[in-house]
């Protein structure tokens, strides 16, 4: 599936219906596009849905950073939209995308690697690669 970006006018009327919160964020989750797999939860601003839905490569906002995020940008594992899609209350985006490598900065495939049980925490799977090693420049 190619993502095909929406005109700038109707780009601009959709990015007025979403519901950033006070800080000026919404919750973004990633989600594999074909298998449904859920990979990770981060943060967007308008300028990051913006460029995400432009662009139709994933783009966050850091709260630690203070600044764009680029997913991949420094790891190498990025995320190509294939659909955006808003929630009920308009509050939170969905994002199916085709992510290329490992998801979580643990080098796992997905952020959600824990489960809840009776005997505590349960971890469902081990790193893919070497978290040391995700951290560089890439072009």
């Amino acid at each position: 599936m190619t993502y095909i970006a929406p005109p700038a006018a109707e780009l601009d009327a959709m990015l007025d219906v979403v519901k950033f919160d006070a800080s000026g964020l919404v919750a973004a989750i990633a989600q594999q596009h074909d298998s449904g797999e859920v990979l990770m939860i981060a943060w967007m601003t308008r300028e990051a849905l913006r460029e995400t839905l432009e662009t139709g490569r994933v783009c966050y906002y850091s709260r630690s950073r203070q600044k764009l995020w680029r997913k991949g940008e420094t790891s190498g594992q990025i995320q190509h939209l294939i659909e955006a899609r808003l929630d009920c209350d308009a509050d939170a985006v969905l994002v199916l995308v085709n992510q290329i490598g490992v998801a979580c900065h643990t080098g796992r495939r997905s952020c959600f690697y824990r489960a809840f049980t009776p005997d505590g925490l349960k971890e469902l799977t081990k790193p893919e690669i070497d978290p040391n090693q995700l951290y560089h420049k890439h072009n």
